[in-house]
């Protein structure tokens, strides 16, 4: 099966970003239990039990999650094409869960722009691992989006408009000094 083949979820209700973020740090840690466990049982109760999710972004959360068990093979084959000299085997939990989680809504959530998709990853890789992970995560959505025939839709999105960096109105005392020697 490829990720082409999936038809995309029904959209989420809308919600702030950051009702999303839990979610996705939810499904994270989701699916790094799942690694260990890879039966539901008690552990699944008790996982959401202790969760303070809102049900839009329980929803949502459960969207990653089912999207990633569904597509796992898939999105770690990706994974593998992409990762050079990494096996997945080897690679840490969370990072592999991290980009299953992003290569999960760049395929299969249409409403969610690219540019938020691989931030969010970044987000997490911060939370939750160190900054190499942060540019391995960067690095590897950044060579599937820019390669991969299925993404052409959202490399053709325009990216969100970046915060202008804060201008110095005044000159600073070492310029002044070299103006008047």
């Amino acid at each position: 099966m490829t990720v082409s083949s999936i038809s995309p979820p029904s959209p989420a209700p809308s919600q702030g970003y950051r009702s999303r973020r839990r979610a996705r740090q939810a499904a994270l840690q989701w699916l790094f239990q799942w690694e260990f466990q890879h039966v539901q049982g008690p552990w699944v109760e008790e996982f959401w039990s202790k969760q303070t999710l809102s049900p839009a972004a329980r929803e949502f959360a459960d969207r990653l999650i089912q999207g990633v068990l569904s597509q796992q093979q898939v999105f770690d084959e990706l994974i593998s094409k992409y990762a050079v000299h990494w096996k997945l085997h080897r690679m840490p939990i969370v990072d592999r869960n991290i980009l299953r989680c992003a290569l999960m809504e760049l395929f299969c959530l249409e409403e969610i722009p690219a540019v938020v998709t691989v931030n969010e990853a970044i987000e997490l890789a911060k939370r939750f691992a160190d900054d190499e992970t942060k540019r391995f995560i960067n690095g590897i959505l950044d060579q599937i989006l820019q390669k991969d025939p299925r993404l052409q839709k959202k490399r053709a999105e325009k990216p969100m408009p970046q915060p202008e960096p804060e201008v110095e109105t005044a000159p600073s005392k070492d310029l002044e000094s070299m103006n008047h020697d």
